[in-house]
């Protein structure tokens, strides 16, 4: 694909300082940038590579002011990064554009529908009842179960599992590997010491504009919905348990597991290896810092939480310092000790 700088700016609404009619092939990063490629400078810890780079085009924020002069060609936007994942995902409508039809062998039951542009790749199979809107796009060997419905311009990826009865907004991404509707993890202890399954017969629901990445897990709930509400972006290798609600726009970072029945509030900041314990409710805004472990619910918006278990941020930092000094604080307390044993009695 090829467009000239013109017509990027256009498309990202940006002033183009410099020569307008050059042509541009691919997208890349500042430093690696060649002839034909478009950057973009958003962190200025990568400013010394603007002055270098062989990028035909450079994506700038409106407030940067050059140190001396950059041979790329401008495109002064309101914001740099914002712009180039604008132009990210006009790139990638492109590109998973060019995939449409049903390739064989794969399996589309009769009772299914579908609009138009749908893409089925090789080995997919799409069960009875399903509904998938316009431009879906479903890999090969991904598994979606009977009564799934799916919104417009969605992709299933590459050996997804969706399970029966799950509901699956617009514009959404389910990266390869995982799995959407599964039993939540419910088993009722008995006297005798075994335990008895609980049937699982709630759903997932998917709001528009949510994310999944690769190998996460979200289990349907016991009865009711299992919701990931709209815009939220959840990383690879995550747990989410049944009738766990998860806010809009919250972000929750890789090998993190959110326990049954826990409702995170919108706007929340998940770290890495975050875990949190059922029937907790956490409050709008809330961050919480990698490696944490949340066991009580999180009542005052905007609280950033560390530690295992977590606790407010600062406090625990404070807490780490002391706990640092333990090994020297110990060792001082044993040298009183021997002074006070070495002194006779009053």
């Amino acid at each position: 694909m090829e467009f000239t700088v013109q017509q990027i700016a256009e498309v990202l609404r940006g002033e183009v300082r410099g020569d307008h009619l050059q042509k541009v092939y691919r997208l890349a990063k500042i430093q690696e940038a060649q002839p034909g490629e478009i950057a973009f400078l958003s962190n200025l810890k990568y400013e010394p590579f603007a002055y270098t780079t062989q990028a035909t085009a450079l994506i700038i924020s409106r407030d940067f002011v050059p140190k001396q002069a950059i041979s790329a060609s401008l495109i002064v936007v309101e914001d740099a990064y914002t712009a180039f994942s604008q132009l990210l995902e006009e790139y990638q409508k492109l590109t998973l554009n060019e995939k449409q039809g049903i390739e064989q062998p794969s399996y589309l039951a009769a009772t299914a529908t579908h609009g138009e542009g749908l893409y089925l790749g090789a080995f997919a199979y799409v069960g009875q009842r399903v509904r998938l809107g316009q431009h879906v796009k479903i890999y090969p060997q991904a598994y979606i179960g009977d009564n799934v419905t799916i919104g417009d311009h969605t992709v299933v990826y590459a050996g997804a599992k969706i399970y029966a009865d799950t509901q699956i907004g617009r514009h959404c991404t389910i990266h390869a590997g995982a799995v959407i509707g599964s039993d939540g993890f419910g088993f009722a202890p008995q006297p005798d010491g075994s335990y008895r399954t609980v049937p699982q017969v709630g759903n997932v629901i998917l709001e528009d504009f949510v994310d999944i990445g690769a190998n996460t897990t979200i289990d349907r709930a016991t009865m009711g919905h299992t919701v990931v509400e709209q815009g939220a972006k959840l990383d690879n290798l995550i747990q989410i348990a049944h009738n766990v609600r998860v806010g809009r726009h919250t972000v929750i970072a890789a090998q993190s597991g959110v326990s049954g029945s826990t409702e995170l509030g919108p706007n929340c900041v998940v770290a890495g290896q975050v875990g949190i314990i059922g029937h907790l409710k956490i409050a709008e805004g809330t961050t919480i810092a990698a490696q944490s472990g949340v066991g009580k619910s999180v009542t005052k918006p905007g609280s950033t939480l560390q530690g295992s278990p977590a606790f407010e941020h600062r406090d625990s930092l404070k807490s780490y310092v002391l706990y640092r000094k333990l090994p020297e604080l110990v060792a001082r307390l044993e040298a009183l000790e021997k002074m006070a044993k070495a002194q006779p009695p009053a």
